[in-house]
């Protein structure tokens, strides 16, 4: 089941073709590089709107290239939720805006769990500059939010603020992925919702380099020893070409899904395009263990 991030105010895809995507990020237009746009632009006049456009470099990385001065850093809104947008040298502007489809669902089900006066603990593995833990702590889930990269992890602080969130319990933690999830396993500690959203590549704890496909089973399954006996979901998303949907959904059927009442599923994560309405752009996929 494909999911569409279509209640978006603030951030828009204005048009897309010959490898590129043209978006709104509130008042702020950027043009960036998309590989799986391989068809042609449907409004070619658009494209004078672009504040920025990146350009990749045949030797790795890229430049930006401004039309008009903008801001460092802006912030825009997601029903109510708020976020920093910073266009970065690798193209990214820290906020996935494909995610908000999977914020919404987690945001339902741990209201639900809260509203019955439940208490719900979310871990959120590569958690980057924080909109899950930011959705998940808005409906009032208690969150861990751990990433390696110490500035990704301040920038979650920020839009957690940003989100009004002071109060919420959010535990902050910069550290390797893996290295957390074994030293967890063997305190016992359990979570009623895990979200993982691991790099195509990267490093072990040991400093060894380590590809998605070979690593992935044995994480998820050593994360699930993670889930409570009332879990609520498990969260996969995958951003690496080549690992459909179906793999990571088989990947959860055999770990979390294994011995607990729920169901698994899967699908891309999509964003419609406003040129064109039979137009969606696929930005990744998604698997997840939802429990009963």
């Amino acid at each position: 089941m494909n999911l569409i991030a279509e209640n978006w105010k603030d951030y828009e895809i204005l048009d897309t073709g010959d490898g590129m995507k043209l978006e709104r990020w509130g008042d702020i237009v950027l043009a960036r590089p998309d590989p799986q746009v391989i068809w042609s632009k449907s409004n070619p006049k658009l494209w004078e709107k672009a504040d920025a456009t990146y350009h990749r470099s045949n030797k790795g990385g890229g430049h930006w290239e401004y039309n008009r001065k903008i801001p460092d850093k802006w912030k825009i809104k997601y029903k109510d939720l708020k976020f920093y947008v910073e266009p970065t040298g690798f193209k990214h502007t820290g906020l996935f805006p494909e995610q908000a489809a999977n914020w919404d669902w987690m945001y339902e089900r741990i209201k639900k769990r809260t509203a019955e006066g439940k208490k719900v603990k979310v871990l959120n593995l590569f958690g980057y500059t924080g909109g899950a833990t930011c959705a998940c702590a808005a409906a009032g889930a208690e969150v861990c939010h751990v990433d390696a990269s110490k500035g990704m992890v301040t920038r979650a602080r920020e839009n957690v603020e940003l989100c009004g969130l002071t109060d919420a319990v959010v535990r902050y933690i910069v550290d390797d992925a893996f290295k957390f999830v074994s030293r967890e396993v063997r305190r016992g500690n359990k979570y009623e919702g895990i979200i993982m959203d691991p790099p195509s590549y990267g490093r072990g704890p040991g400093g060894e380099v380590w590809k998605l496909e070979e690593s992935l089973n044995g994480f998820v399954q050593e994360a699930s020893q993670l889930l409570s006996d009332e879990a609520l979901f498990f969260l996969l998303n995958s951003y690496t070409t080549g690992l459909s949907s179906v793999v990571t959904g088989n990947i959860l059927n055999l770990t979390a899904a294994k011995g607990r009442k729920g169901h698994v599923e899967a699908g891309d994560l999509c964003i419609p395009v406003s040129s064109d309405n039979r137009i969606l752009l696929p930005c990744g996929s998604y698997a997840a263990f939802l429990g009963d």
